[in-house]
């Protein structure tokens, strides 16, 4: 008789187990086929296909099925076999998961005025050409430039078209006194210390000059920003590395950050920190915030300040060491670094990452390297697109 027991329950697990392992078969074959046949679209408009059970973890839901219910009964927004094995941690991980494909875009914001559209184009072909991740472009720019960036960049073939999206914005400056700052140094190079406060959806940024042109991913700069510590929120380059040629050490007559100064011309910002921040400065007792500080700086130091904007972020940073993190010459590389001799010993150890050709050594003949790379890049074609896109593609 025990025998026949110990039979009878064999069998009652045998088919448990059996019935279990039809029902996960015919979950997991349901959740695929959808995953398989439905395509989403991103958060900027692009065609995306998961991977088989990457849908089926996001439209897992914490409520929304009783753990009774046959899978084949469900509605089409519930996952079959994952939600009985936890939904709360399969939401989680659904949650990762977005957030890692959307963090992977770098954002690269530029400003664009009078005779910089070519320059600004053949910037953009470089953080395109060399760029692994996804890419979306902020570009301010006068009214008269919106249509012609607009036909360039629509007019690069499409399979580089889907490496990047773009955002044309106009040139836009507090109303009070638009033309002081708009006149502040070079024409528009100001509006850069107002992009955290128009950009206010964007958490991170990388700032760039028209005359930066990218020799390694734009995403390698990016992973900088993991590196700042809880205080930090802005990230350039010193001014110079030798301070007997340094020009803030020798001339300035206002506070610059550390003993050279920084250049602003590639400016990496955390600007949800940016825009949270007390800043300390030297008007006042009262910490302000960047809205509220930007005005009366320039008010102060407006008849002693040479580079414009620049001075004032290297104010702020003097007054805010703490929020800066500085990193190596190599990725603001300028003809300072070599006029007088070489004095950026990391590039000479690891190369030039970013090529910022300022003084118009692009179009002269002053420093015939980086005409070079200039002009090699400028002339970047259709053809050339094409044949890049795919080497990319059969690369990765």
């Amino acid at each position: 008789m025990r025998c026949y027991l110990h039979a009878f329950l064999l069998c009652v697990l045998f088919t448990f187990f059996s019935l279990l392992y039809v029902f996960n078969q015919l979950a997991s074959t349901l959740e695929d086929r959808d995953d398989w046949s439905l395509r989403e679209r991103d958060t900027d408009g692009h065609l995306i296909r998961k991977s088989p059970g990457l849908e089926g973890l996001d439209r897992c839901k914490s409520l929304a099925v009783s753990y009774w219910n046959p899978y084949w009964r469900q509605p089409a927004d519930v996952c079959g076999v994952n939600c009985l094995l936890g939904s709360s941690l399969i939401r989680e991980r659904s949650d990762s998961a977005a957030k890692k494909r959307i963090d992977e875009r770098s954002h690269l914001a530029v400003v664009a005025c009078g005779p910089r559209l070519e320059e600004t184009l053949t910037m953009l072909k470089s953080a395109v050409l060399l760029s692994k991740k996804p890419l979306h472009f902020y570009i301010f720019a006068e009214d008269d430039l919106h249509d012609i960036f607009r036909k360039a960049l629509v007019s690069w073939p499409r399979a580089v078209q889907t490496k990047f999206n773009f955002s044309i914005y106009p040139i836009t400056f507090p109303k009070e006194n638009a033309n002081e700052w708009k006149k502040l140094f070079k024409p528009c190079a100001s509006q850069r210390l107002f992009l955290p406060l128009i950009l206010k959806e964007v958490d991170s940024l990388l700032y760039v000059d028209t005359d930066i042109l990218f020799l390694q991913p734009v995403e390698d700069i990016w992973a900088l920003l993991s590196q700042f510590n809880s205080s930090q929120l802005a990230a350039m380059a010193p001014e110079h590395e030798e301070p007997r040629i340094g020009w803030y050490n020798r001339f300035a007559r206002h506070p610059y950050y550390g003993k050279t100064g920084i250049n602003s011309g590639v400016m990496l910002m955390n600007m949800t920190r940016l825009r949270d921040k007390f800043f300390k400065n030297d008007m006042t007792t009262v910490a302000l915030r960047w809205e509220e500080i930007l005005m009366p700086l320039l008010q102060k130091y407006k008849l002693n300040i040479t580079w414009g904007d620049q001075d004032l972020l290297n104010i702020i940073f003097h007054h805010n060491p703490e929020s800066l993190y500085v990193f190596p010459c190599q990725w603001n590389y300028r003809p300072d670094h070599c006029i007088y001799g070489s004095n950026c010993q990391q590039a000479e150890q690891e190369g030039v990452f970013i090529l910022h050709g300022n003084r118009g050594v692009y179009h002269d003949d002053k420093q015939p390297a980086f005409r070079a790379v200039y002009e090699a890049i400028q002339k970047v074609t259709q053809v050339h697109f094409q044949h890049f896109s795919i080497v990319s593609s059969i690369r990765l």
